[in-house]
């Protein structure tokens, strides 16, 4: 394997990647209230990245489903897809392309579907309408956090997700159509692929997940069911799109895990993951797998502590290091061996190189580094081509998290959708700072990060961006402000 950051890489289907370096999916938090296409404040955003040569760019997943939103702002696939449809998708795609210094970023769509995790209120339904999944099995259910949960939280979390409605036959070969409506969608208007999400517990990932899919039928999670609502998606893109469309597929490791677990159990995690990314090479019309999902800041690091974090990298760090080897062992022909993009703590260029060299990816994922530092490329080409010494550079980390976000994690209560929020609220007003600046002056170097914004702001002005079109999303953003706040109080 070539171990340089920048030298480019063939995929399966024939395309070429400029270098090494991945933009990874991002919720953007941008769209319409209620689901729309993209708009100026993603045009604003993207053309940030596309200025500073990205081999690869993937947008923030794009809903299949305008019934399933995640957090309300998502962009949705619209239900027909004329020339009208077509047009602010051909103008992102035209934005990602940004050629730099002879660099073209791939412009790639993630096409994603929440199922279960599909919230009330914000999820695109009436309120109180659940949410299809593979089987009614409500998130957390059974799980030990659910009792850590203070009274208030519990109420907020059970008012937010709701049972889902198992899904008939009708329903699965329905969202399967919607993938490839997306598809299409992407290769229409001027993406070079897509990326399908089958990861962070969405519905893709329910499928193939013994917890969330108890069916009896041929869509369970027994061995010899588990990928198939994956694979009949899969195939049906093939048949629509030209040979040269990228698909790539996102999967979490740490999805298959249990935290605090024995040695046999990260064994038996690894056994099952490994075996869907197996199946999922031997299909042999996969370009890449992301695989996300661990800390790759401490590579060595074996033992089991106990703490969600460290069993993170524990078993993230043991499975890069196997699943390139098992897939250049396997019977699949090398040319059609899916690319392997990692993700998931590459903080500095040391972690870059040690991935590459030590053959535990094709490619390199950066995600929240990328908002902090969306000239990255640029950067690092520069201090190669000045030779700095890799003493002053190479282990410093690109830029400087916001420790305030994990502070203020703390004081809000354990709803998914709010506590752990705080992180990507953080973010996502970053993002939004980078697509302004970029809107007011195309030009202008991205804006310094505002490391003074604490992580319950950055919550309110999530929520409450301000739209005069929309007024509603006050409203939303104060009421979950005010939930917060009285949460705050009570535990205290």
């Amino acid at each position: 394997m070539d171990c340089n950051v920048f030298n480019p890489v063939d995929l399966p289907c024939g395309r070429t990647i400029e270098n090494r370096l991945v933009k990874t999916a991002m919720y953007e938090h941008m769209a319409n209230f209620s689901g729309g296409p993209p708009n100026e404040f993603h045009y604003g955003l993207y053309s940030e990245w596309a200025k500073h040569g990205w081999g690869m760019i993937l947008t923030g997943n794009v809903q299949v489903s305008p019934q399933h939103l995640t957090l309300g702002r998502d962009i949705v696939v619209p239900p027909t897809l004329n020339a009208e449809d077509l047009k602010p998708f051909e103008r992102l795609a035209e934005v990602i392309h940004g050629v730099v210094d002879g660099t073209r970023s791939l412009a790639i769509m993630q096409l994603s579907h929440a199922g279960r995790q599909s919230a009330n209120f914000i999820g695109g339904r009436p309120p109180f309408v659940p949410p299809l999944a593979p089987s009614s099995v409500r998130v957390g259910a059974g799980h030990t956090e659910s009792c850590r949960r203070g009274a208030i939280s519990d109420l907020i979390f059970h008012a937010l997700f709701q049972v889902p409605t198992e899904m008939t036959t009708l329903d699965i070969l329905y969202v399967q159509s919607s993938f490839v409506r997306g598809a299409l969608l992407a290769y229409k208007s001027g993406f070079d692929g897509v990326q399908l999400h089958a990861a962070h517990g969405y519905l893709l990932a329910q499928f193939m997940s013994h917890k969330s899919n108890i069916r009896n039928d041929e869509y369970s999670a027994a061995p010899e069911n588990v990928t198939r609502m994956l694979s009949e998606i899969v195939k049906a893109i093939r048949k629509v799109v030209p040979t040269t469309f990228i698909i790539g597929i996102k999967i979490n490791s740490a999805d298959y895990i249990t935290y605090g677990g024995a040695e046999e159990v990260y064994q038996e995690g690894e056994r099952r993951v490994l075996d869907h990314i197996r199946t999922i090479a031997s299909w042999g019309i996969i370009d890449f797998i992301e695989i996300s999902g661990g800390d790759y800041e401490k590579p060595d690091f074996m033992a089991c502590s106990g703490s969600q974090k460290l069993d993170r990298q524990a078993f993230f760090t043991r499975f890069s290091r196997t699943v390139m080897k098992d897939l250049y062992r396997s019977p699949v022909p090398f040319s059609s061996v899916p690319l392997i993009l990692l993700t998931g703590g590459l903080r500095s260029h040391s972690h870059l190189q040690a991935a590459l060299m030590s053959k535990h990816a094709d490619l390199l994922g950066i995600g929240r580094g990328a908002v902090l530092c969306p000239d990255l490329p640029e950067i690092l080409r520069l201090q190669l081509q000045n030779n700095k010494s890799s003493s002053t550079w190479a282990d410093r980390p690109f830029a400087h998290e916001p420790e305030a976000v994990f502070r203020a994690s703390k004081w809000v209560p354990s709803v998914g959708l709010i506590g752990a929020g705080v992180g990507t609220a953080w973010y996502t007003t970053r993002m939004r700072d980078i697509a302004i600046s970029q809107i007011k002056k195309p030009r202008a170097e991205p804006p310094p990060v505002d490391y003074n914004r604490g992580g319950l702001i950055a919550v309110f002005k999530m929520w409450a961006w301000f739209d005069s079109r929309i007024i509603p999303i006050w409203v939303l953003g104060i009421f979950i402000m005010l939930i917060v706040t009285a949460e705050v109080f009570y535990q205290h």
